[in-house]
This record gives structure tokens, C-alpha cells and sequence, in this order.
């Protein structure tokens, strides 16, 4: 079992910015590609941006130039820095994994609890 365990939400002003981390931990034998998604309120899950262990993103087009998935391989942990945060990016926001452990032998999806984020003045 991977366990990904995020942090960084909070209460931000529009136009401000704020850090998500999500670490993975377990019997992990490795971690492929990472990602953040979102979920406002009364809609779908989306894609906010994710990366491959190369280092190749995808970024949704309503976030380009603002927000940035970055991570570090040697510890397992993603980030997602976002700038210039408007009203409509309040959502929780889950990390996301593809990982195969020691014990499962078999690459599966993994989704962490999810981190509140609401941009409001």
C-alpha cells in the first residue's frame, strides 16, 4: 500500500499563493507518475497538473503560467506552487499516484485524502 499524505491548503487571498506538498511512504519498490487534482464543489474531478519521473508535465490550460508541478524523486514527494490564485481554484485537492509496492508486485493508482483550499477575500 502507498499512503500519500498532503499538505500546504489553507485560506489565501485572491491574487495570493500557497505551496501544496504530497509525500508517499509504505512498501513502495516505485513511484511513476504524480499528480494533483481538484474537486470543487457540485462538479467533477479534474486534472490540475501532473509529472512523470522524467520530469514531463502536463498542466491544465486554466492554471498554465500560474500554477507549477514540480517533484523530488529521491524522497517521493510532489509539490504544486500556486500563484495568482483566483476565486475559482477553491477546491479540495487530492495528490495522486502510480506506484507498485514490494508486497503487490503491481503498478495500481493511489489518491491521498485530499487538502481544502479557498481563495476568498
Amino acid at each position: 500500500q502507498v499512503q500519500l499524505v498532503e499538505s500546504g491548503g489553507g485560506l489565501v487571498q485572491p491574487g495570493g499563493s500557497l505551496r501544496l506538498s504530497c509525500a508517499a511512504s509504505g512498501s513502495i519498490l516505485s513511484i511513476n507518475a504524480m499528480g494533483w487534482y481538484r474537486q470543487a464543489p457540485g462538479k467533477e474531478r479534474e486534472l490540475v497538473a501532473r509529472i512523470t519521473t522524467g520530469g514531463s508535465t502536463d498542466t491544465a490550460d486554466s492554471v498554465k503560467g500560474r500554477f507549477t508541478i514540480s517533484r523530488d524523486n529521491t524522497q517521493n514527494i510532489v509539490y504544486l506552487q500556486m500563484n495568482s490564485l483566483k476565486a475559482e481554484a477553491t477546491a479540495v485537492y487530492y495528490c495522486n499516484c502510480w506506484g507498485t509496492t514490494w508486497r503487490r508486485l503491481k503498478t495500481e493508482e493511489y489518491w491521498g485524502q485530499g487538502t481544502q483550499v479557498t481563495v476568498s477575500s
